[in-house]
């Protein structure tokens, strides 16, 4: 009886393994990321259209010109903190036990939540009611850095723990995967040729 016990287990502990192993499963799910990459991409287009609505109120395209090369600064600034977070969180997953690496991760998620949040106080100042020139009308973004980085933090937190359940190979196969092009922001000059 005990040998039927024991096997039981142990093809338990193979199956959950062989489950966290796979890509796609639920506890390893970083498709976050590209939520998060269309977000911040999504901005571009709005921002840039205000400046136009503003520029063309004004009879003034300095202002569109202008605009778009300070908002290419900020987005520059979150595009290069969104690459160091992507690659800072697959280092404390890969380089540390995993309470070491839970601190590292709160740590650059954090750093990323504040770089969120100037940006979208930037973007918010620019494109509200009644804001610079009292262009009517209030943008709507889809874009809340602390929803973002909570969501970003729980899908590395997953991966944390998926990843401890692989090979070595498999782990750094598993988290390269945050560095791809796919998760990569697109360049600003590209998105603001987007705008309407």
């Amino acid at each position: 009886m005990k040998r039927y016990n024991l096997l039981i287990v142990l093809l338990l502990l193979i199956f959950n393994v062989t489950t966290a192993q796979k890509k796609n499963s639920p506890a390893a799910d970083l498709s976050i990321l590209k939520e998060t990459k269309s977000k911040i991409e999504a901005t571009v287009p709005l921002v840039v259209q205000h400046l136009q609505n503003i520029a063309t109120k004004e009879s003034d395209n300095n202002i569109v010109t202008n605009g778009k090369i300070a908002v290419g600064k900020e987005y520059k600034i979150l595009e290069s903190e969104w690459f160091l977070y992507r690659n800072n969180m697959k280092n404390c997953i890969l380089n540390n036990s995993s309470k070491k690496a839970k601190k590292c991760m709160e740590y650059h998620t954090q750093y990323l939540r504040n770089t969120l949040i100037n940006y979208n106080n930037y973007i918010t100042n620019l494109t509200k009611k009644n804001g610079y020139l009292g262009v009517e009308g209030d943008t709507k973004f889809d874009f809340k850095p602390a929803e973002i980085a909570t969501k970003l933090s729980e899908a590395y937190f997953n991966a944390n723990d998926a990843a401890g359940r692989m090979k070595a190979d498999q782990k750094r196969e598993f988290l390269d995967q945050t560095m791809s092009d796919d998760n990569k922001l697109s360049p600003y000059a590209q998105l603001a040729q987007l705008a309407p």
